[in-house]
């Protein structure tokens, strides 16, 4: 599945939901590549995470991935 959003049941206030991987057409440095990606989303419960804080978890989040090393220093 491209992407999914999960469906939040109480008593959790927010799930990740984790796309599968697919390869995709990506400009990088005015060229056309095929890259990897993967999508990621977050539905949260408004009452009691604010949405700015969800976006910082899942941009934390995309960066330990990509730098897996980065996370034993």
């Amino acid at each position: 599945m491209e992407e999914f959003t999960a469906i939040i049941n109480p008593p959790v206030s927010a799930i990740p939901a984790v796309g599968a991987i697919q390869e995709e057409p990506v400009a990088e440095n005015g060229r056309v590549v095929i890259r990897k990606m993967m999508r990621m989303t977050i539905p949260c419960y408004h009452r009691v995470i604010d949405g700015a804080e969800a976006a910082a978890f899942l941009k934390t989040l995309k960066e330990m991935m990509e730098h897996p090393l980065s996370v034993l220093v």
